[in-house]
């Protein structure tokens, strides 16, 4: 058998990528095997946001991980950017999800309302109405009836994030092995043994499933389940421009750098990560109608990627009863959560454990 490791995190994007930072960071000796570009890297399409407004409505616990990684992001933007020079384009201004209807806005005021309660008042937010909205983002339309506002939300460049967890990975010690492709899992009972699709195998004492689509097949070779499947999103990105949209927005934001991302398809396609003239048509006609600046601007990429969803929109977070030492991170909201797994939940597998405020997010609560 080849080296061997304290942990192992299959996967080496957004998710895998924070948790082996934080494992390499708590000091263990951490590999990770990345699979690479022949992998489904639903990191590639990322949209950017670090987004708590929505999310965990009648699911409180999932509503508190959120907010809780959204306030850790301010101090590891900048751990990271410190330890790899690597510039994320972090900014937490808030954030706002527009709506173009009156029944837009009464659906979303009585979901956040809903949130507001089930949080016990710990998530924050405003509904503002046209008027209120124009004076933070001038160049909004006039079908825009008004929107909800909250402080907790920001955003980052997702593929710098990306750069920066490897080379902050680097950093601390740990081993990256891209094209590195498990085929199988072994339990040793202590241990395990890991076997790429060549002859090529590594022993760890734990290894953490962080793989995307792909722990649904590896999951269950270590006693857990992953029950993982494809949710496509496009995207449409535009020429450079000058600054205009102050803060980000759910379906449009502006970079750094000035192009604007335009989304928030979702499409049950399997595994299909094209792109549809129709889908792109929508996303146009809706970012037009919310900012009439952007009617002659150029489009110049789009592209498709597949989120990782469950049946319920929940991560899971589980660890194996059978295989002692093997864990499984998978979810869809590896930018909002990248500061909670590198900071928190990493912290605690090091430690042999997970969060107890993870609980609700086995997948045993699909049993029923």
């Amino acid at each position: 058998m080849g080296a061997t490791f304290d942990v192992a995190v299959v996967g080496g994007g957004m998710i895998g990528a924070a948790l082996a930072y934080g494992l390499a960071r708590a000091g263990l000796k951490t590999v990770m095997l990345d699979e690479g570009d022949s992998a489904l890297r639903a990191a590639r399409g990322n949209f950017g946001l670090i987004w708590v407004q929505g999310k965990g409505v009648d699911a409180p616990a999932y509503a508190d991980w959120t907010q809780a990684s959204s306030d850790l992001w301010p101090d590891f933007a900048a751990e990271l950017e410190d330890v790899t020079s690597v510039k994320l384009g972090y900014a937490r201004p808030g954030g706002v999800d527009l709506c173009l209807s009156q029944g837009e806005m009464d659906a979303r005021a009585a979901e956040m309302a809903r949130l507001r309660k089930q949080t016990d008042g710990r998530f924050q937010y405003e509904m503002l109405d046209r008027r209120a909205l124009g004076a933070k983002l001038p160049a909004l339309g006039e079908a825009v009836a008004g929107g909800s506002f909250s402080p907790l939300d920001g955003h980052v460049d997702p593929l710098a994030l990306l750069r920066a967890l490897h080379a902050a990975f680097r950093s601390h010690g740990g081993e990256h092995r891209p094209g590195w492709r498990v085929a199988s899992i072994a339990c040793e009972s202590p241990g395990f043994t890991l076997r790429g699709e060549g002859a090529e195998t590594l022993g760890a004492e734990r290894v953490v499933l962080a793989a995307g689509l792909g722990n649904r097949a590896l999951a269950a070779q270590v006693g857990l389940s992953a029950p993982v499947a494809p949710l496509r999103g496009q995207i449409l990105v535009t020429e450079r421009l000058a600054p205009f949209l102050h803060l980000p927005t759910a379906r449009a934001r502006q970079s750094v750098e000035g192009s604007c991302l335009l989304g928030d398809s979702h499409e049950d396609v399997g595994f299909d990560e094209g792109t549809t003239g129709a889908v792109m048509g929508a996303i146009a006609r809706r970012a037009v109608a919310t900012f009439p600046c952007l009617r002659t601007v150029r489009v110049v990429r789009a592209w498709g990627a597949l989120r990782i969803m469950t049946a319920d929109g929940l991560p899971v977070y589980d660890r194996s009863r059978d295989c002692p030492g093997a864990y499984l991170a998978t979810g869809h909201s590896g930018v909002t959560l990248a500061a909670a797994h590198s900071l928190t939940l990493a912290e605690r597998i090091a430690e042999g454990k997970l969060p107890p405020d993870l609980a609700p997010f086995s997948a045993g609560r699909f049993d029923a």
